[in-house]
């Protein structure tokens, strides 16, 4: 109600002065979900400035605060309070959550309706889909047009699409500064020393592992593994994406199938080629035999450490970290080179291989939020002006230093300066990674956080994970089958792949297709007829 609608009714009798101030209490309180303009912007209806409203915001607790600091008491939250709290009469209070906990914390606190923040967050999809659905979500299209112009513009609609269910914005989601995945690694030095050079397909990569088999330019004595494999997605997702053949729009969107956060290609044209493959490797001795058992890639990073692995794929950066599996690499076998390749291509002679959505955290706004515009604000404070580097990269000359316009971490940095920096990623929780204006810059930034022996083949792997990447599709609504089934249809679809590659070539098409016929009817049917008639129903319209 605005203040001249006030002096208007309020013209008249002491009685009817009264009975519409009750009433607007009552409208105030019914209209909790969001807050009044007028309390936003921090005065009375007299223009005086008014007592501050707390904002609840909730920070991941990763247990890793120094000495001196707390997750809600640090440089950082005292910085938004005088940077944002300060000029918007808001305290911006914290609500810390077990970064180990937080799907069960979060479904905890938005359980207890009074208690949850008045921000919060999730990297869950069906945590998001499930809130949005039972109605607990404020929709944050009118509030993002009026309040948050400058989150609008930084995060772009590609972005806040992911955050929509059934057509309305009920959460905002984080942008992710890169949306590549996978690279492909080589033992240079075993190429150098047999002569050959880096595969550039899918057949002289496997001439090259056959060549690395026999002839042992490692001479390990017979321990030579030519291609690492694991059942984690790094390694076996780039090889069998690079088998699906070009499909139908369609097909595109009916027979993909999503099992968690992944898009997984086990209905689509060309999956089994890409698992006949593997089954060739795994019967000529050219993959590890006990793949099947590294779920978490332990054994793998043993083995290229020791200089037994010779190709192998994994997430463009994994290997070059300080002190890391390269690293390990180098200092075991003397002489060792490691060389990032994009070699497996598709039908079209593409390298074709997954990508990140663009999207990472999704931030909700509860329906029992009283503070949602000033929610609103604080995320577009964050994305105004150089606040979000600031928050990112800290204190210029103290926590970073400036190269060809990109914040270069400083090599020596004082203690203050480190404590300072412990928890500002979990701050900044509108960017998944560091936002500098454009990719080429943020991947320039990242590399610059290598080690400097390795940031010129970092640069070359976030080029190969970017490269001739695979599109998402973006569903309007979730798919109940998928959110059903997801858990069990993973470990099938895992079992397909281990049990499909270690059969006996003459044995591989009957378990393919006795695995296949176990995994649709334990709910793989039912995702392709959920997706097949969303399909219909967005085409009718």
């Amino acid at each position: 109600m605005t203040r001249n609608m006030k002096r208007k009714r309020f013209i008249g009798s002491k009685t009817s002065m009264l009975v519409l101030a009750v009433a607007g209490s009552l409208l105030f309180t019914a209209c909790s979900s969001k807050s009044s303009p007028d309390a936003a912007e921090g005065t009375n209806g007299g223009g005086a400035a008014a007592k501050p409203v707390t904002l609840k915001v909730e920070v991941f607790d990763r247990g890793n605060s120094p000495a001196g600091s707390t997750i809600t008491d640090n440089y950082w939250t005292k910085w938004v309070n005088e940077n944002f709290g300060t000029q918007s009469n808001i305290d911006v209070e914290y609500v810390p959550v077990p970064r180990s906990e937080e799907v069960e914390k979060l479904n905890v606190l938005m359980a207890s309706g009074s208690n949850v923040p008045d921000i919060v967050f999730t990297y869950d999809p069906n945590t998001f889909n499930r809130y949005a659905k039972q109605g607990g979500l404020t929709d944050l299209g009118s509030l993002l047009d009026e309040y948050g112009p400058n989150l609008k513009a930084f995060l772009g609609d590609d972005v806040l699409n992911y955050g929509k269910f059934e057509g309305t914005q009920f959460a905002i989601p984080a942008k992710r500064s890169n949306t590549g995945k996978y690279a492909s690694f080589i033992r240079q030095d075993w190429l150098d020393k047999l002569g050959m050079p880096v595969p550039q397909t899918t057949d002289e990569l496997y001439n090259t592992l056959v060549a690395f088999k026999e002839k042992d330019p490692g001479q390990i004595g017979g321990q030579v593994i030519p291609l690492g494999m694991t059942i984690a997605s790094a390694q076996y997702e780039p090889l069998l994406w690079s088998f699906v053949k070009t499909m139908t729009e369609e097909q595109k969107f009916t027979l993909t199938q999503q099992l968690g956060s992944n898009d997984y290609p086990i209905l689509l044209p060309g999956f089994k080629d890409g698992l006949q493959f593997m089954n060739k490797l795994y019967n000529e001795g050219l993959m590890n035999k006990d793949f099947g058992l590294d779920k978490d890639k332990k054994k793998l990073t043993e083995d290229i450490s020791n200089g037994k692995i010779g190709f192998f794929t994994e997430d463009d950066v994994n290997i070059y970290y300080e002190n890391g599996t390269y690293a390990l690499l180098q200092k075991n076998v003397p002489g060792s080179e490691i060389a990032a390749v994009d070699v497996f291509t598709n039908e079209e002679g593409k390298h074709a291989k997954p990508k990140y959505a663009s999207n990472g955290l999704y931030i909700m706004i509860p329906k029992s939020s009283e503070r949602a515009i000033e929610a609103i604000k604080y995320l577009d404070w964050m994305a105004s002006g150089d606040n979000l580097f600031q928050l990112q990269n800290g204190v210029e000359n103290e926590n970073y230093t400036l190269v060809e316009d990109i914040p270069v971490a400083a090599e020596n940095p004082t203690v203050e300066a480190t404590n300072r920096m412990f928890n500002s990623g979990d701050m900044a929780i509108i960017s998944n990674g560091k936002q500098l204006g454009s990719l080429e810059k943020n991947l320039k930034a990242r590399a610059f956080q290598m080690p400097k022996a390795f940031q010129e083949q970092v640069a070359v792997a976030q080029d190969i994970a970017n490269t001739d990447t695979i599109d998402l599709i973006l569903l309007d609504r979730p798919i109940e089958a998928q959110t059903k089934y997801a858990t069990t249809l993973l470990d099938k679809f895992n079992e397909i792949i281990v049990k499909t590659t270690m059969a006996k070539p003459d044995q591989f098409d009957s378990i393919y297709e006795s695995m296949l016929k176990d995994y649709m009817s334990s709910g793989g049917q039912a995702i392709l007829d959920e997706r097949t008639a969303l399909y219909k129903e967005m085409k009718s319209k």
